[in-house]
């Protein structure tokens, strides 16, 4: 995969509730890599302006490509990144995303992680789903699910997980075999 130098961003994205940032902080501590958790961006743009405003989403991109190309021109060893991609409408974030690491050197690992619907319905509801302000009720999954076509995004390395069937210590230890990643 990559040397030493170039820094790997970790895009672990899926539905709501399938574990996507669960499976990262447990990455992240045993990689020491840093985590840039999806709705930092989106919390950052609720400060300003109404949820779903185009003005919203706007920020939310600039804000999630700054980031990253920030870690990607200091050379961050390893960076998560969690993320709902519904195809083909997010394209063009997703590739933005690329360009931001692309042009430092940097290289892309997408996850993509799936899991029943049966089990996200029993996890949409989870404390710590309230406390960050996420989707928290099986309707509003639904809904979600229903206006959004959530898959994995366009690239043929996209390593896909079944986060229903694995625990977030087992689905890390494949995403770090898989991509030859280096724990601490």
């Amino acid at each position: 995969m990559c040397n030493h130098q170039e820094m790997k961003l970790l895009l672990l994205h899926g539905a709501p509730a399938v574990g996507k940032l669960s499976i990262a902080k447990v990455l992240a501590e045993i990689t020491s890599a840093k985590l840039f958790d999806n709705h930092a961006a989106i919390d950052v743009a609720k400060t300003v302006f109404d949820f779903g405003t185009p003005s919203f989403w706007e920020l939310v991109q600039t804000t999630r490509v700054s980031v990253l190309e920030a870690v990607a021109r200091q050379k961050l060893p390893i960076v998560i990144m969690t993320y709902c991609y519904s195809h083909p409408e997010d394209r063009v974030d997703f590739e933005q995303f690329c360009d931001a690491i692309e042009l430092y050197d940097g290289e892309v690992y997408p996850v993509f992680l799936t899991c029943s619907e049966e089990e996200t319905i029993r996890r949409v509801g989870n404390e710590d789903r309230k406390v960050r302000g996420k989707i928290t009720t099986e309707r509003g999954l639904k809904n979600f699910n229903s206006q959004n076509n959530i898959g994995p995004v366009p690239r043929e390395d996209c390593l896909q997980l079944d986060s229903g069937i694995y625990s977030a210590n087992e689905l890390s230890e494949k995403i770090i075999t898989h991509f030859s990643l280096h724990k601490i």
